[in-house]
């Protein structure tokens, strides 16, 4: 595994590059997976993904009327499950095709009353205080400022809003983190390659799970961010975490 980034750069998997070159290979990334991205959800996780977004949106807690961003929600999952509380939910995403995919599926489905728009997490078009939560899921990993990204889902928050967040992280159960060592980094890229025909997009995925701050220190960046009364609740060890914050 490559060193810590450079002030002026950031880091891309395990490799160093630009904050504006990791800003387009992630969008390639995504553009490149997004009609297969949730088989390749299911596929990966044996279908786990379903649990621990369920899981997630119980604590978020959405209520019939109150307005929620769900930041890099590209395909829909999480804004899905929210919309049936009755919550008016907004789908953000920096990448169109994911949006494209969502819509579709949404369409699809029957769902109505989402609003869609093509976002930047670091530079958000929202007004201040604009909604009472702000989910993202599976998301600020790719993002090239987590910072940046957390100053903006405080300020789009209204007073009492709460921040949810659902990321991978490093499993501490022994004998299980080689375990899934070895399955992400060996079988997850040619799982990519078989069924979304890219195994490099998934190789980057699976080695921003391991760039990403541990537990610890993210809650400590939210915190940073402005929120008060933050908490991590581990899922297997710790593999998945919902971390969370109220904007007071």
């Amino acid at each position: 595994m490559s060193e810590q980034p450079s002030p002026d750069q950031v880091s891309f998997g395990y490799q160093e590059v630009s904050p504006e070159e990791k800003t387009r290979r992630v969008g390639a990334v995504f553009s490149s997976v997004a009609k297969k991205y949730d088989v390749m959800n299911d596929a990966m996780s044996a279908g786990l993904h379903r649990v621990w977004k369920d899981r997630f949106v119980r604590r978020v807690k959405p209520r019939p009327g109150e307005a929620i961003l769900d930041m890099a929600g590209g395909t829909g999952d999480i804004a899905f499950r929210m919309a049936r509380h009755g919550a008016q939910v907004t789908v953000s995403d920096i990448n169109q095709d994911m949006l494209d995919v969502g819509m579709e599926r949404a369409a699809r489905r029957g769902i109505e009353g989402l609003g869609w728009s093509c976002q930047n997490a670091e530079e958000l078009t929202f007004a201040d205080r604009s909604f009472d939560a702000y989910t993202i899921a599976f998301g600020i990993r790719n993002v090239t400022r987590i910072d940046a990204a957390l100053a903006e889902a405080f300020r789009v928050l209204r007073f009492g809003g709460r921040f949810f967040c659902l990321e991978f992280s490093t499993t501490q159960w022994p004998g299980f983190k080689e375990a899934y060592d070895a399955y992400s980094h060996h079988l997850v890229p040619r799982l990519g390659q078989m069924i979304a025909g890219d195994a490099e997009s998934y190789r980057y995925l699976i080695e921003s799970i391991r760039r990403f701050p541990p537990m610890p220190r993210f809650e400590q960046m939210i915190r940073e961010a402005g929120f008060t009364r933050t908490k991590v609740e581990p899922i297997l060890g710790g593999l998945v975490a919902i971390h969370s914050g109220w904007k007071a």
